[in-house]
């Protein structure tokens, strides 16, 4: 009597058979528990996704093995070109304030910017915000040029002082446009009409 024909194995119950020695493997290899479990995670991850151009019949094993070996190098490779920032200096390079400093000096900005008199707060937007030249501003105002420049000079100098501002500080400011009201610097781009 002929032993009945069984239907072929699934590859994908097989592999659950070989997490054991992968893992011997693995620890073999890196020398870390935790990148052990992460290097054969990855394998069986790769596995899985590739388990159609595993050939039924051949050693499982092997291959799988050959997916852990070749994960392993190929994230060290990777390793290698990457820069280890042990200090964390590169990665204070990249990173950024909150953005409630900035609408907190903003808040301070707007109460400062209210107490100021009409003409330097008119002065400061024109040529602050508005990147009016002073002869441009004095012209929309209806004034000389030296009392444009006297009122943003005087706007500016009791921004400072109300804000708290010495010469060599700057405020956090989130635009560029306030940031040219209270410092002397370029404001963005005006659109002509």
């Amino acid at each position: 009597m002929s032993e009945p024909e069984t239907a072929p194995r699934d590859p994908r119950e097989e592999i659950v058979e070989h997490l054991r020695p992968m893992r011997a493997f693995a620890m073999s290899l890196t020398r870390n528990s935790a990148a052990a479990d992460d290097l054969v995670q990855d394998a069986i991850m790769k596995a899985w996704q590739n388990i159609e151009k595993f050939e039924a019949g051949t050693n499982m094993r092997a291959w799988l093995f050959t997916i852990l070996r070749n994960t392993f190098y190929s994230n060290r490779r990777k390793a290698k070109r990457e820069v280890a920032d042990v200090d964390g200096a590169m990665a204070a390079t990249l990173s950024e304030k909150p953005a409630h400093d900035g609408r907190l000096a903003m808040k301070d900005f707007e109460k400062a910017f209210a107490q100021l008199p009409d003409e330097q707060r008119e002065a400061l937007i024109l040529v602050g915000a508005s990147g009016f030249t002073y002869e441009e501003a004095a012209i929309t105002c209806g004034v000389a040029v030296g009392t444009i420049k006297s009122r943003v000079n005087r706007g500016r100098n009791t921004l400072c002082e109300m804000l708290d501002l010495k010469d060599d500080e700057t405020m956090e400011m989130t635009d560029r446009a306030t940031m040219a009201v209270v410092f002397e610097m370029t404001p963005p781009q005006r659109f002509s009409s």
